[in-house]
């Protein structure tokens, strides 16, 4: 039972919780959805998700606000980012109102999973989207499975919202330009595990890739955008092969309602020197403070703030973002998704 959870102390991972939800596509529709205690998959041997990466999938978060009303966060954005990756990569995609319907079911079937206010910590929601056809040559799957699940979980990163160290890889890749970096699958994140794996066995929290053309801009960490403050502007990369994070366009809107200039445009590994915050934003992490990256070939450091706290602004644009989430805050750009 949820009392016996030390919700404070939860890491980021799998937690079991009682119900999931399934949904098949055969025959050019999709069926009702179907919402089990089973934690297993059956799939065939020979499966496109198996063998050519038909998959993608989508993070977001549950919060239960001072007020005991259970708020969802971004969930249409979060429908609209799994059409836009199935597309993406040849996929039948997932109608953003059935989405929205089996996320909602798997929150109130697991309505005691969900952290209380102040614990820090959330209900995570995984919709995840697979090519389940038997095919041996290469081609999109004519089947799919689509299913979401829940976990409750703590922050990304150990230290929650403190100041992190982090590197910057010139001899890894996580994406080419045009190539699927735009899109959340994991052949991404799988690109990103050697250079993340070193990375923290050299001291780091993670890491922050190049563009793979010409190495000469920032692209963005394995599960996060880079963003950075300096002369009252939030500038953010702009680049073909980046992620389209839900929450640094949120922390966009953020910063311009703050009467910040908000800038997307290319970012190069010398312009951090200009910066006086810098930090990488997305769903599990949120907003992780920078304190210094260090440019591992070049043998570059870049040092932001005191080491010790969050910059002014990044202090700001997280207390706002996490007030709006757990309800704090008014809502007033209607971001929040109201559990019925």
């Amino acid at each position: 039972m949820s009392t016996d959870i030390d919700f404070s102390s939860l890491p980021f991972g799998y937690f079991k919780t009682d119900y999931n939800a399934r949904a098949y596509y055969k025959d050019g529709r999709w069926s009702e959805p179907e919402y089990t205690t089973d934690e297993q998959l059956s799939i065939h041997m020979a499966s496109t998700c198996l063998h050519y990466g038909q998959e993608c999938f989508e993070g977001l978060k549950a919060f239960c606000g001072k007020d005991g009303v259970i708020r969802i966060f971004r969930l249409e954005e979060n429908a609209k980012r799994l059409v836009h990756s199935a597309r993406g990569i040849c996929m039948a995609p997932v109608p953003v109102e059935m989405f929205i319907t089996m996320c909602k079911q798997v929150i109130r079937l697991n309505k005691k999973y969900i952290p209380p206010f102040g614990a820090g910590a959330s209900l995570y929601l995984r919709p995840y989207l697979l090519g389940t056809a038997a095919q041996v040559g290469v081609s999109p799957s004519t089947e799919y499975f689509f299913g979401v699940f829940c976990s409750p979980v703590g922050p990304y990163f150990k230290d929650g919202f403190k100041p992190v160290r982090m590197q910057i890889v010139r001899d890894f890749d996580r994406a080419a330009p045009y190539g699927t970096g735009t899109y959340k699958v994991g052949g991404n994140y799988a690109a990103s595990l050697q250079a993340l794996v070193r990375a923290k066995a050299e001291g780091y929290s993670s890491v922050f890739f190049l563009d793979a053309k010409e190495k000469k801009y920032i692209d963005e960490a394995g599960p996060a955008n880079f963003f950075g403050i300096k002369n009252g502007q939030y500038i953010t990369p702009r680049s073909s092969s980046i992620l389209r994070s839900i929450t640094n366009m949120s922390l966009r809107e953020l910063a311009g309602d703050m009467d910040l200039a908000v800038i997307e445009r290319p970012v190069t590994v010398e312009e951090l020197t200009d910066f006086s915050e810098a930090g990488a934003c997305g769903t599990a992490a949120v907003i992780t403070p920078v304190k210094e990256i260090v440019d591992r070939e070049v043998r570059t450091s870049y040092r932001f703030g005191d080491g010790e706290h969050a910059g002014p602004i990044t202090t700001a644009l997280y207390e706002r973002l996490m007030g709006i989430q757990n309800g704090e805050l008014d809502d007033k750009f209607n971001w929040n998704t109201i559990l019925d």
